[in-house]
């Protein structure tokens, strides 16, 4: 006979308690409740897509209202910055043009896709501290408003990308297809990464100042600006980067490249971990988090 766990039954102040089930007996713990909540969270939290995709989308016109261009303003910023420092930079590292310039604007699309996860999963619960105190919304539909967000932008800015394929004329190839399984972990590791940084900044409000002045230095240590080889015999250290790994898995599709055996193995192990230890400490926080804004 299957066991089935009523929601009822479940109470995290409760030391144990037993429920019976025809001749089966289940012990519930606190350490159970919690994981079953944490888990319900989750699940009514991507079935609440509509919502956080709508709140997500409301965000990008909030920010643009009343301009002529809107949320297009970030492409148009995003293709004078990377005119001007492929142009400069090209001739800086004496890089072939069409070379550097597709691998700047990758670099620069998807650090800026990262730099938003991080960056907006610090205020993920704090900006919706009203919604929190307000309604009965699962957390995790605020995290998944952070990464529809950054999609949403991400898309925008891909125009430059396209722009550039066409202005160099660079032909997509089989490698090209890659980009569907790099795209899902990159996506996995995005919500665990923003609501790791939602948690630890709601409890500590000086973390997100950290994390700013450090994204400026991780910024400049990536290859985003410059390639790896530029290193010499020292090329290896670039490995021991998370953020390398995350641009390079996908960049190197995008550029009819394949990743390294190392970003697959690099991105899956961290996929692992971070989602395991990020589950576990939503597990032991989440009832917290109310309490802390």
């Amino acid at each position: 006979m299957n066991q089935r766990i009523h929601p009822a039954t479940i109470s995290s102040g409760a030391a144990s308690r037993r429920h019976g089930f025809g001749q089966h007996v289940v012990v519930l713990t606190p350490q159970t409740s919690r994981s079953w909540l944490a888990k319900r969270d989750l699940t009514h939290g991507i079935h609440e897509w509509r919502l956080w995709f709508t709140m997500a989308w409301a965000d990008i016109k909030m920010r643009y209202r009343r301009s002529i261009l809107g949320p297009f303003w970030i492409t148009l910023s995003m293709g004078i910055s990377i005119l001007v420092m492929g142009l400069l930079y090209a001739k800086l590292f004496k890089i072939d043009t069409r070379t550097y310039m597709p691998h700047l604007t990758l670099g620069l699309l998807v650090w800026g896709y990262v730099q938003g996860i991080v960056t907006d999963g610090c205020q993920a619960f704090v900006q919706s501290e009203n919604f929190i105190k307000q309604t009965r919304l699962p957390y995790c539909t605020y995290i998944f408003r952070i990464v529809a967000r950054n999609l949403i932008i991400l898309g925008h800015n891909a125009i430059v990308y396209i722009g550039v394929l066409a202005i160099f004329r660079i032909v997509p190839n089989l490698n090209f297809l890659l980009i569907v399984p790099a795209f899902a972990l990159v996506l996995l590791n995005s919500i665990w990464i923003a609501l790791m940084m939602g948690i630890f900044c709601t409890r500590f409000r000086d973390i997100p100042n950290l994390i700013i002045s450090l994204l400026q230095v991780v910024f400049f240590v990536t290859p985003i600006m410059w390639t790896p080889n530029l290193l010499g015999a020292r090329e290896y250290l670039v490995n021991l980067n998370p953020a390398y790994h995350v641009v390079e898995l996908i960049r190197a599709p995008l550029l009819g490249e394949s990743p390294s055996a190392t970003n697959w193995y690099f991105m899956l192990g961290m996929t692992v971990v971070g989602c395991g230890l990020t589950f576990l400490l939503f597990m032991r926080y989440r009832n917290r988090i109310s309490y802390w804004l």
